[in-house]
């Protein structure tokens, strides 16, 4: 079998089957649910009927178990179900209700099962299952897989249903992968960003307030600060310009954009009080205030492409599983932009994004794939005009010569779109900045402009952000960096750390204050700890990108001792030329 991305993912099926075999082996009140593979290694649901929860003693013997399953060289087989009562049945007798539930469900898909059998043809294990599998259990490498935790998970991922046990694992061809993948891993845990908001004090969700509600601490509000004006500036130089929108809205407004028929289910709501019958909505989306905004004035082509910009807070309700720290929030702030143009600027437009999208994720050295996401199958507007939004999309990535994948069936419901998906340092993917193209809101709110011949015309309406979330942004650069930000983005930018809090303080409070009047962010580290710890606190647990120390010799010279991040000491500098140096590596955003 040849070992490519596409095996890898049947090897690790396999194995999550051969997982489920171990685990009613050892566990035989154990019932089964779900075991699909995943990009990055498997999982399989259970339901243990005794209330037994699983440990991590348990998840070795499993291990153990599951490589003496694959010693037997045991064979996959698929079996076609003739009688799908009689089997839904059998799993009912068997109290696998949760394998009688699905198969019920797909009765219509000609449904199979996957055996697992010995060498003398009797069957060990059967799981409902599509398929594909490897031939046999000797394609596996016992020292090639890897049982990582365990974690609750709702049956059909729905609250209102029992919650299961979740055994996440992986497998791979061989050790050596799987150990490159175990060490990524460890990076990736030392990189959590809700780890690393709690080391170095960024944010915290607070239960008094609400799950996926985020306070920004100081430190993180700095770095969000820098950012945004980067955001308002490149905006302004771009043509861009900034408003500001309402919190709430009444109902009506959501009915008119069709978010009531498509969104609900992810809406907030307001009675205004007990006696009205006025609804009003917390605000999920941007995108009707800004057409609001555009319908209040006049517009002729001359005038557009209009581009308006807001940094908005919008709400989402989300389900309490889903949320995680900032990357998964229910309050959240877009860097949102709708551009209004006419069909033949619409391509150029396009492209102008492109460029600022590949302009500012230079500015963190992130690359980014592109994905097209197609019409849903619940959407708003004529078919024809998705088709053409669609075309437009794609003739504009085209025409730059874009690689991009299609992923059909993903786009809003009022349009399709292009996904940036961005690495980080760890070379993981998020999903960031997008462009969508929407015929149908301005013709729901019957916006229009007058074209060349005098007629009145309904511009096209570009949804546009370049961070995404900003809370889901933060969360992925806390990440990327480690917590150790560049230097224009460091919370605190300079330690300074006087020999002797006796001889030295003076100085350094003065030095401490050139900085400071520099528009540095700069802290005076007085306390009465040992010189080197309050050096290695600054560029190793706080993560500092310079301390300056002052003793005899730079009072004398008028000078700082520089210790760099991750560097080390880098030598006496002059006060003025230090200070120089760090206002042009902020500048230029190093």
């Amino acid at each position: 079998m040849e070992k490519n991305n596409e095996t890898l993912h049947v090897l690790r099926h396999s194995c999550s089957h051969i997982m489920a075999q171990a685990v009613q082996k050892l566990f035989p009140q154990a019932k089964l649910a779900i075991g699909p593979a995943t990009d990055t290694g498997f999982y399989y649901d259970f339901d243990l009927t005794d209330g037994h929860a699983f440990t991590q003693e348990d998840l070795v013997k499993i291990e153990e178990e599951m490589k003496n399953i694959i010693k037997q060289n045991l064979t996959f087989e698929k079996y076609v179900i003739p009688d799908v009562d009689k089997q839904i049945e059998e799993f009912k007798a068997e109290g696998e209700i949760y394998k009688a539930e699905l198969l019920e469900e797909h009765r219509n898909d000609n449904p199979t099962l996957y055996l697992t059998k010995d060498k003398d043809g009797n069957v060990l294990f059967n799981d409902l299952c599509a398929g594909p599998h490897i031939p046999n259990t000797s394609y596996i490498k016992g020292n090639a897989i890897k049982l990582l935790k365990v974690a609750g998970a709702y049956w059909r991922g729905n609250e209102k249903n029992k919650m299961l046990q979740r055994i996440y694992a992986t497998a791979y061809w061989n050790k050596e992968d799987l150990q490159a993948y175990l060490t990524f891993l460890e990076e990736a845990e030392k990189r959590d960003h809700r780890k690393l908001g709690t080391q170095l004090d960024l944010f915290s969700v607070r239960e008094e307030i609400g799950a996926g509600l985020v306070l920004w601490h100081p430190n993180l509000a700095i770095v969000r600060e820098e950012i945004e004006n980067y955001w308002r500036t490149e905006h302004r130089k771009r043509g861009y310009v900034i408003v500001n929108t309402p919190q709430i809205a009444k109902s009506k407004l959501w009915e008119i954009s069709g978010h009531m028929d498509h969104y609900k289910e992810n809406m907030f709501f307001i009675q205004k009080d007990e006696d009205s019958e006025e609804q009003y909505v917390v605000k999920p989306m941007n995108c009707p205030f800004h057409i609001l905004i555009y319908q209040a004035n006049r517009h002729s082509y001359r005038s557009l492409p209009l581009r308006m910009a807001e940094l908005g807070t919008v709400y989402r309700k989300e389900k309490s599983g889903a949320l995680s720290g900032l990357t998964r929030v229910q309050g959240f702030t877009q860097d949102d932009a709708h551009i209004f143009c006419t069909p033949e600027q619409l391509v150029d437009e396009i492209n102008e994004i492109i460029d600022f999208v590949a302009d500012t994720m230079a500015i963190f050295n992130m690359s980014f794939e592109v994905e097209l996401s197609t019409r849903p199958e619940s959407f708003v507007g004529e078919i024809e005009n998705w088709d053409r939004a669609e075309a437009g999309l794609k003739e504009a990535m085209e025409r730059r010569g874009m690689k991009y994948d299609i992923n059909e069936g993903d786009g809003a419901f009022y349009g399709p779109k292009i996904d940036f998906k961005v690495k980080d340092a760890l070379g993981r993917t998020w999903q960031c900045a997008t462009i969508q193209l929407d015929f149908n809101l301005p013709a729901r709110f019957d916006i229009k402009y007058q074209d060349k011949d005098g007629s009145m015309k309904t511009p096209v309406m570009l949804h546009r952000v370049i961070f995404g979330s900003m809370e889901r942004f933060h969360g992925i650069l806390i990440e990327h960096y480690a917590g150790a930000f560049p230097t224009w983005l460091a919370p605190t930018q300079v330690a300074i750390v006087p020999i002797s809090n006796e001889k030295h303080v003076d100085f350094a409070e003065q030095v401490y204050k050139k900085m400071r009047s520099a528009g540095i962010r700069v802290k005076l580290d007085d306390r009465s700890e040992s010189m080197n710890y309050k050096i290695r606190e600054s560029l190793q647990d706080k993560k500092i990108p310079y301390v300056c120390v002052v003793g005899d010799k730079e009072i004398e010279s008028n000078s700082v001792a520089v210790r760099k991040r991750g560097v080390g000491q880098v030598g006496t500098v002059p006060v003025d030329e230090f200070i120089s140096n760090i206002e042009q590596e902020i500048k230029e955003r190093k």
